[in-house]
């Protein structure tokens, strides 16, 4: 599911706190969007907002100091031919920065375009990278996933399984061991780039998590806001299956990292199976701690396998 509408007036009031910016032309139409086609073709957020630049279309306009120097210092000819190839852009809003006063051309053509104008004495950069992580996460793909999502040992990990497994108590465990709740039963997962996942807690289950047996529970108030997280970015699946889907399903020592595709984007994972007197606690960081060696490009299975190789190699010698 990606999302492909955002107005120029619900741009305005989120960032009108951080960005101290006024509205000062275009306000006919302030239900104004991006271009959807503009929106879906787009590779990153980085297509959608930039400096003024006539090769761009559809994108928000930055003006900053070097930008108004351009439409002003020149003949009022020139003046009025640059300002008026931005309509041809078709931007859904216009900003500018730098604490730059725009242009009167440039606001009469914006009036005369329906074109929000955005003021702001913030610097260029700044309201690009703003703007840039808002558009990041309002279109990236999303879906959602049952699980626990966690911070362990700085890794975003998902717990998953079928139902009744344990994944809450487990993530409750994991939770008094010293790691970090992101989301329980349901995680929001975001494609933020080509090849990264951020998951991020529903605002309704937000810090709580249910254990059977006792109800809910608010991680927060009763471990402390170090319990918690608002995101984190997903590296390591840990899938949890009984025995004997494990034996049936399951090599016992796969020759190669195993890996589940979500929006696209391969995801490592491991397959941990729930039997009594296991603890699932110390497989799960386990787990972790081998998927951290692995993205430093350390393989203890394949170096065993090298390991091996050598043992038959020098038994055949002998």
């Amino acid at each position: 599911m990606k999302p492909t509408v955002i107005s120029a007036e619900a741009l305005f009031e989120e960032h009108r706190p951080t960005l101290r910016w006024e509205w000062i032309a275009g306000h006919a139409h302030p239900e104004r969007r991006f271009d959807e086609a503009a929106v879906r073709n787009a590779q990153s957020a980085a297509d959608l907002v930039g400096y003024l630049n006539y090769i761009h279309p559809y994108r928000v306009q930055i003006v900053g100091r070097r930008e108004v120097a351009y439409l002003t210092d020149s003949a009022a000819e020139d003046q009025e031919r640059r300002i008026q190839r931005i309509v041809t852009l078709e931007p859904p809003v216009v900003i500018v920065a730098d604490r730059q006063t725009p242009p009167e051309r440039l606001v009469a053509m914006c009036d005369r375009a329906d074109i929000p104008l955005f003021v702001t004495a913030e610097s260029a950069g700044q309201v690009i990278d703003i703007v840039r992580g808002h558009l990041s996460q309002h279109f990236a793909e999303r879906t959602t996933r049952h699980g626990v999502f966690m911070d362990i040992l700085g890794l975003g990990v998902l717990l998953t399984g079928e139902s009744g497994l344990g994944k809450s108590e487990l993530g409750l465990e994991l939770i008094s061991r010293g790691h970090g709740l992101v989301a329980d039963d349901a995680v929001d997962l975001y494609r933020v780039s080509q090849t990264a996942l951020e998951g991020r807690c529903p605002e309704l289950l937000m810090n709580l998590l249910e254990v059977r047996g006792i109800g809910l529970l608010d991680i927060k108030a009763i471990f402390g806001e170090t319990a918690v997280r608002r995101k984190m970015r997903l590296k390591l699946i840990v899938h949890l299956v009984r025995k004997e889907t494990l034996e049936r399903d399951f090599e016992r020592l796969p020759y190669e990292p195993l890996y589940e595709d979500i929006l696209d984007v391969p995801v490592r994972k491991a397959v941990i199976a729930v039997d009594a007197g296991r603890n699932l606690a110390v497989l799960v960081e386990a787990a972790v701690r081998n998927t951290i060696l692995q993205l430093r490009g350390i393989d203890t299975y394949q170096e065993f396998i090298a390991r091996h190789q050598k043992a038959m190699a020098r038994g055949n010698g002998g």
